[in-house]
């Protein structure tokens, strides 16, 4: 049985008091290799610290070779290998163990708990009535929709109204140049499948989407970080990086990009293009809030009309995270492999759901229910950048769409320390090192506008400011 001796009064930081109390108990044989210990959450209430601290030690302990992380199953002491090498096959579950804590965060949340950090909508902004309009509309036919598989490529008339979607971005598309997927991860889990292969190089935003870091490399694909500027990557560090280690793709955000809400300047689009054609790589272009966009901007795919770029496009942020409907737009040779793939791994994705946001996308309901959306979305914006310059907080930029700011609070040097904090107080946050491709400690830290603008969120802030003042 594991016990430990934690103290806040400790001048040691309670990561390190897990991660020595820990090593010691395996290194003097009172908890020997094989020994299951106490998982995140129970660790986490039985020594009254923060999830994210366990989670924290618990991966550096895995890193040292002190624990052995099981899927589904927990974790187990070892005894480290004598060389200190970890375990290659290991190196990506061990590096998704942190970016799988923050997506469980998301997903099984404590209905007190408050998500300044999380990467949704509150609840009540999704368009519910338009919802049960289109499984009403369903619910009254008969039909094999309701019972059977749907088609390879999806429900055609959704196809073909996506190319008069794409066509309003200046994307001329075709119904055979799109699949539906089971929203963007599919997509993007079906494109690394067609393209990568173990040991293949991507290239990813820097700070960037963790859920396509992890996908990366549950795949065995090495991931590079290209810096992100508030106009979009940095040309010539994306150069650089693409000449030394020659990628095959390289995964990007243009519009309202996760995490720093900002879009790709039309200039920096041409030259990213212009670097893909030099070095010979293929973008995807993941563009899953390009309706939280109000002003339409070039797309990439805009301008090379998918030749080079693959483009991804979901309606989960916008209408359902549950009914899960995404697209790949690319050229048809791609998209019948792709279909291929999806017919191994899933056979199809489902088409009641395709035809219920098929319903809402041509009975107008999605249209009114974007534009309420964008008056929500600006005026929560406008709160919490405020709210921010008030206490003097650096924001990476000020964006005009989208959900997500990106800042970072004076004299805090590791954002997860403050996360630490503010999960006692019932906020989880989203720190930087979770965006981070190779998960650095970063200052930096996501905030979601829809899920801030909320008086204790406000309050936090306040607090948060008036203890740095007194310091």
């Amino acid at each position: 049985m594991l016990s430990l001796k934690i103290s806040a009064e400790d001048r040691r930081p309670l990561v390190e008091q897990i991660i020595v109390g820990i090593r010691r108990a395996i290194d003097e044989r009172h908890l020997r290799p094989g020994t299951r210990i106490p998982s995140i959450r129970r660790f986490a209430e039985q020594y009254r610290v923060s999830r994210f601290t366990v989670v924290e030690a618990y991966d550096r302990l895995v890193a040292m070779g002190y624990l052995h992380s099981r899927r589904g199953s927990g974790f187990y002491a070892q005894a480290p290998q004598p060389t200190g090498e970890a375990w290659p096959e290991n190196a990506g579950a061990r590096d998704n163990e942190q970016l799988v804590w923050l997506l469980r965060q998301m997903t099984e949340a404590d209905p007190n708990a408050i998500f300044p950090g999380g990467g949704w909508l509150p609840y009540d902004w999704h368009d519910q009535a338009g919802i049960r309009h289109g499984l009403n509309a369903l619910s009254r036919t008969n039909g094999r929709h309701l019972v059977d598989y749907g088609k390879p490529y999806g429900h055609l008339p959704l196809r073909e109204h996506l190319c008069v979607l794409l066509g309003d971005i200046g994307i001329n598309a075709q119904a055979r140049q799109i699949l539906l997927t089971t929203a963007a991860s599919q997509a993007l889990d079906l494109l690394i499948r067609l393209l990568m292969k173990q040991g293949d190089t991507a290239l990813v935003d820097d700070p960037g989407y963790y859920n396509l870091f992890g996908i990366l490399r549950l795949h065995g694909v090495q991931i590079i970080g290209v810096p992100r500027k508030p106009e979009g990557p940095d040309i010539n560090a994306l150069e650089r990086l693409a000449t030394q280690h020659q990628p095959k793709i390289y995964f990007t955000q243009t519009t309202v990009q996760n995490p720093t809400g900002t879009t790709m300047a039309p200039h920096t689009a041409f030259q990213v293009l212009q670097v893909a054609e030099r070095c010979n790589f293929t973008i995807v272009e993941d563009d899953v809030f390009s309706d939280l966009q109000r002003a339409l901007t070039p797309r990439l795919a805009t301008l090379d009309q998918l030749n080079r770029v693959i483009y991804v496009r979901s309606f989960t942020k916008t209408i359902s995270a549950s009914m899960r409907v995404g697209f790949v737009a690319a050229r048809p040779d791609l998209i019948d492999c792709l279909a291929d793939i999806k017919i191994l791994t899933s056979i199809t994705s489902s088409e009641l759901t395709e035809r219920v946001i098929y319903q809402m996308l041509v009975d107008g309901y999605y249209r009114k229910h974007l534009a309420r959306l964008w008056a929500r979305l600006d005026e929560a914006r406008h709160n919490v950048v405020r709210a921010f310059e008030r206490i003097g907080v650096e924001l990476f930029a000020e964006p005009a769409d989208g959900l997500y700011v990106w800042v970072r609070f004076p004299g805090i040097e590791d954002s997860l320390a403050l996360a630490d904090r503010a999960a006692r107080e019932g906020l989880v946050l989203a720190p930087g090192r979770n965006f981070s491709p190779q998960l650095d400690r970063s200052p930096w830290m996501r905030f979601n506008v829809a899920l801030s603008d909320n008086p204790r969120v406000h309050r936090w802030f306040e607090r948060i400011s008036l203890a740095r003042d007194a310091a």
